[in-house]
């Protein structure tokens, strides 16, 4: 197959060596620039609906967590293969493969508050510095969006180093999902959706383990945290988990009308 070599020019405006400090103000711009590639290079579901209600679920999720007045966007992406990912300064992609194997609300929301989590704690930002010198723009947004194999895209990303660098530690994971239970529970949303969604997950991948390798490749998870999560959550006073909401029949209406819509090509 031909490939063709995507120049990010973007990586130009990344304004930091490892040892300097991101502000919010540069984070965004980063941020940015990444979701400007990202609409050129992968597939978003563009039907009105469909954006209109993963862009509330994620507002009343961004509400909780955000300190730093982020402008929050979220999307969802055109593609059967089961992934999320989040880019610097407010940017959320989930794609149609994750939520259509979703049953709940709750499930998909818990997700979103992984993600939001990502943001919130800056992991991105910090794997960066950790590159100081690398392409570590190109790294990012090839590991995160799996545009560098996935067939979404011909396009191949000229990588001047290691693809490590953008895949989050058991410990970003681990602070992701604590930030993702909290925001879900201010959101009053059940926050079983999340161990809940990693089951899904980890059924999936012992039955038909090539639809969901790259979700795992870029998000390390073991049986610990679906234990984890359900310690955080019992460990809870019940009055806190009491009359959180798991469903809704708009969420059902959202997924029906995202099933009805054309298959996805990849």
């Amino acid at each position: 197959m031909r490939i063709r070599v995507l120049r990010w020019s973007l990586l130009c405006l990344i304004p930091f060596a490892g040892s300097c400090a991101v502000s919010t103000q540069q984070e965004v711009e980063m941020g940015s620039n990444f979701a400007n590639q990202i609409a050129k290079e992968l597939p978003l579901v563009q039907d009105p609906e469909i954006t209109r209600y993963i862009t509330i679920l994620g507002d009343s999720l961004a509400r909780m967590a955000d300190q730093r007045n982020l402008d929050w966007h979220f999307a969802v992406v055109d593609s059967r293969e089961v992934n999320a990912f989040a880019v610097p300064g407010g940017f959320i992609y989930v794609n149609r493969g994750l939520i259509e194997r979703a049953t709940t609300m709750a499930q998909v929301a818990g997700v979103i508050g992984h993600e939001i989590g990502h943001v919130t704690r800056r992991h991105s930002i910090k794997q960066m510095q950790k590159a100081q010198g690398a392409n570590i723009g190109a790294t990012l947004l090839c590991t995160l969006t799996a545009a560098c194999n996935s067939g979404l895209s011909q396009t191949a990303i000229s990588l001047g180093a290691n693809a490590a660098f953008a895949k989050f530690s058991r410990t970003d994971e681990a602070e992701a999902d604590d930030e993702g239970v909290r925001y879900v529970i201010r959101a009053g949303i059940d926050p079983n959706g999340i161990p809940e969604m990693f089951e899904i997950l980890q059924k999936e991948r012992k039955t038909a383990p090539t639809e969901i390798d790259r979700f795992f490749a870029s998000h390390p998870m073991e049986e610990s945290r679906i234990t984890e999560t359900r310690r955080m959550i019992a460990a809870l006073p019940a009055a806190q988990l009491k009359g959180l909401t798991r469903d809704t029949p708009n969420f059902q209406a959202f997924k029906k009308r995202l099933l009805g819509l054309p298959a996805p090509k990849k």
